[in-house]
């Protein structure tokens, strides 16, 4: 398994169980009502459609656009060191990387 596959696996792990990392939100997104705000969540967390070269260019799986009641939103894994200061040395490598999903209206990109 190259390092873009496994980059891949552990993103789409961490996307559906949300270990391995933080979750965060834009304010756009945390202000949504309970459901919507819910909705948007379990769209991230099933999204698969990693077909398109333009939306996932590395394979890596990291990013996806999706849609709730006519509003386009964006999310996108980022990786850190454990400590998040510094941008991870090797996403490859659970032990040094804590990932950060970030989920926004489109419109707050």
């Amino acid at each position: 398994m190259d390092q873009s596959q496994k980059i891949a696996q552990l993103n789409d792990a961490f996307r559906t169980t949300g270990i391995g990392g933080d979750i965060m939100m834009t304010h756009g997104v945390a202000t949504l009502s309970e459901g919507t705000r819910n909705a948007v969540v379990e769209k991230v967390r099933d999204y698969d459609d990693f077909s398109d070269e333009e939306n996932d260019p590395y394979g890596e799986h990291d990013f996806g656009s999706i849609e709730v009641i006519g509003t386009t939103y964006f999310w996108k894994i980022d990786y850190l060191d454990k400590r998040k200061e510094f941008k991870s040395e090797d996403p490859a490598d659970p032990e040094k990387t804590c990932r950060i999903l970030t989920i926004m209206m489109s419109a707050e990109y």
